[in-house]
């Protein structure tokens, strides 16, 4: 896999502008975007960059982060609050996701997405007010382990970070996580099913693998 440097500017721009000429695969005319990548990726600044970029083409955006769909403390800890393959495999709520986020958007859907349901820190609903989307509005899911659901996204984002970068940018009391991203990376290969590849070791210098079809 080669990549070439860009500017976070330029990443953001470009990926817009292709964003903004795609189309839904099941033929609905509001999209889903994902930026797939561990938190010491900084997902939330890619999407909110893009956003800001399909903004300035006339898009309405909704910025969507996982972390609004975690599952109850019960569930996220029944294995304890550090076990890794819980983490992976259990502490996201899919179902809830697909059912707020991604259903509205499928073709004769309402529109009306969820931004959030649940809050980490509380425990309980957010209350958070559904968001009626129009025609044609773009909702960027960002977040940690998106590439292995199935999700439909009309385009997908993998922010890649080593495994020394992966650990050296994650917080020390975090680390029993690393385990969970080894195994998603052996499992689901996210740079085989991305559309586009971000190197992010250096937050400062990124890569990317360009854009599909790009030659």
């Amino acid at each position: 896999m080669r990549f070439e440097a860009i500017t976070r500017e330029r990443l953001a721009r470009e990926l817009a502008r292709y964003g903004d000429g795609r189309s839904a695969a099941d033929g609905g005319s509001r999209l889903a975007f994902g930026i797939d990548g561990a938190p010491a990726a900084r997902t939330g600044e890619t999407a909110g960059r893009l956003a800001e970029e399909l903004g300035l083409l006339g898009r309405s955006v909704l910025v969507v982060p996982t972390e609004g769909f975690l599952r109850p403390a019960s569930l996220r800890y029944e294995y304890g609050k550090r076990d890794p393959d819980a983490y992976l495999d259990g502490w996201y709520d899919t179902g809830a996701l697909w059912r707020e986020v991604f259903g509205p958007l499928e073709p004769g859907g309402s529109g009306r997405v969820l931004p959030d349901l649940w809050d980490p820190v509380t425990d309980r609903a957010t209350r958070t007010p559904y968001r009626q989307l129009p025609e044609g509005a773009v909702v960027i899911v960002h977040g940690p382990f998106l590439l292995g659901q199935w999700f439909p996204f009309a385009l997908g984002v993998h922010l890649r970070l080593s495994p020394g970068a992966l650990r050296r940018r994650t917080a020390e009391d975090e680390r029993w996580t690393l385990p969970a991203f080894a195994r998603y990376e052996d499992e689901v290969g996210p740079s085989e099913r991305a559309d586009v590849v971000v190197r992010a070791d250096d937050p400062s210098r990124p890569a990317w693998t360009g854009l599909p079809g790009a030659g």
